[in-house]
């Protein structure tokens, strides 16, 4: 059992939100837009509120990651199998669950769930690099 790195945690957190911005702001911006009727950026004390609370949750999700790690002593090849498996088997599935009861597009689900996917993959990688 080896000790939580916050620096790397913190680290990987930053990826995770970086890939959000990426996936949300280039990659996906006007299907994401059409599928969630949201038309206009938040401004004001709404983007730090939202920005700031999106870090947060992802900072708690990667600091599972890193406790996950740590308490297994997890190999590498482990640490990326963790780190996706949270994506495929944990974050997505919850996400899933709610997109039905909400009625939520497919496509919706598909932006939202590959985010997940992609931004534990570079979280666990950054997790693995600063080991």
């Amino acid at each position: 059992m080896g000790n939580i790195n916050m620096f790397a945690v913190v680290m990987a957190s930053l990826a995770f939100f970086a890939v959000g911005a990426v996936w949300y702001g280039v990659l996906f911006s006007k299907p994401w837009q059409r599928e969630t009727g949201v038309t206009e950026a938040p401004r004001g004390a709404q983007v730090a509120k939202i920005m700031g609370l999106t870090f947060a949750f992802e900072m708690l999700v990667v600091l599972m990651l890193e406790h996950t790690i740590a308490r297994t002593g997890a190999s590498d090849r482990a640490i990326m199998m963790i780190a996706i498996g949270f994506g495929l088997s944990i974050m997505t599935p919850a996400i899933g669950i709610n997109y039905l009861h909400q009625r939520k597009s497919l496509t919706l689900f598909l932006i939202d769930a590959g985010h997940f996917v992609v931004g534990m993959a570079l979280a666990g990688a950054v997790l693995l690099y600063l080991r």
